[in-house]
């Protein structure tokens, strides 16, 4: 490069345009261009910088295939991956730096647009269901005001069954089961007369029920009875004490005596002519006192016939008692006219 040349250049490096001397100037002018190329002189060559250019887009590496058709099966229904964006040139310093403009204030959002009819409510399908109303027990009946005597007395036997099925004369009515009516012909020759119902009978709403009912009907054929036609069985008590614990127990002489109209309005009802009561407490229940086997009873006004042998559960416990109780119904049949 010539001396001219280097002189122009490092005078464009340092910002100083051409210098224009005058022609009478020329000894100033002189001197200071010496000057600037002296120092020039003692400068290395040095190559203009080079202009910045945009850096070139990183290709993206493809996807490695796949092993087989299946190991990508469960891409089929991805999306496809979006193209890579082209590459931007870097925005001038001038644009780069200027300043953001201010924020403004933050505006209140717009109210959502009401939904249709048949969606304004659809936003409850989440919410938790309210929770139900508790339903309030049913107030129980009150209990019917116990029946007199008399009027118990004049009932029919339709009458007579649903008084002792709804019967509140004593307390037993609020720990039964069932009120039992008695079972057979209602107007038979014979009554045979249970003292009061067992658990089972309690449970079945039925008299004297189970091997004990069985072995009832078995000793009325012996004597040539027909349990279904010729026989009323009943009990002195309708409902089945019990124990607190739930156990059997006798009833009190306060529930035999709110039972005995339903007894007598039977006996009455029935017509029967010969009675048999089958265990101690039935006899003593009917005659209201002492009561003894082997011999006939006579009860109340019409001075019906009675006698007394033992209950079918005391024979299914000593079936030894057996032989007694055949003389007993011998006797019944005897006394029988």
């Amino acid at each position: 490069m010539s001396q001219l040349s280097r002189n122009k250049v490092f005078l464009q490096e340092m910002g100083i345009g051409v210098q224009w001397k005058l022609r009478h100037g020329a000894e100033e002018g002189d001197a200071f261009v010496t000057a600037v190329q002296a120092l020039a002189d003692g400068l290395p060559e040095q190559a203009p910088p080079p202009v910045p250019q945009p850096a070139a887009p990183v290709p993206m590496p493809a996807p490695a295939a796949p092993a087989d058709d299946d190991a990508t099966a469960w891409f089929d229904d991805a999306p496809a991956p979006a193209p890579a964006p082209a590459p931007v040139a870097a925005r001038p310093a001038a644009i780069a730096t200027r300043p953001a403009p201010a924020t403004s204030a933050r505006q209140p959002a717009e109210a959502p647009a009401a939904a249709p009819d048949e969606e304004s409510t659809a936003w409850f399908d989440d919410a938790p269901a309210a929770p139900p109303v508790a339903a309030t027990p049913p107030t129980a009946p009150a209990p019917a005001e116990p029946l007199s005597d008399t009027a118990i007395a004049a009932m029919d036997w339709t009458a007579l069954q649903a008084a002792v099925a709804s019967c509140t004369r004593c307390a037993l009515c609020q720990t039964r089961r069932n009120a039992v009516n008695g079972r057979g012909a209602q107007s038979a020759r014979w009554i045979a007369i249970s003292g009061l119902p067992s658990r089972a009978d309690d449970e079945a709403g039925e008299v004297v029920t189970g091997e004990a009912g069985q072995l009832l009907n078995n000793m009325l054929k012996a004597i040539e009875l027909q349990p279904e036609s010729d026989v009323y069985v009943t009990n002195v008590v309708k409902c089945r004490p019990s124990t607190p614990d739930g156990a059997d127990r006798m009833p009190t002489a306060d529930e035999v005596i709110a039972c005995r109209p339903f007894l007598d309005r039977e006996l009455a009802l029935s017509g029967a002519t010969m009675a048999i009561t089958f265990g101690q407490f039935a006899a003593r229940g009917l005659m209201m006192g002492p009561a003894a086997r082997g011999k006939v009873m006579r009860y109340g006004a019409a001075e019906l016939p009675v006698v007394a042998t033992y209950h079918p559960d005391d024979l299914l416990r000593k079936p030894e008692d057996k032989a007694k109780a055949w003389a007993d119904l011998c006797l019944a049949k005897a006394s029988h006219a």
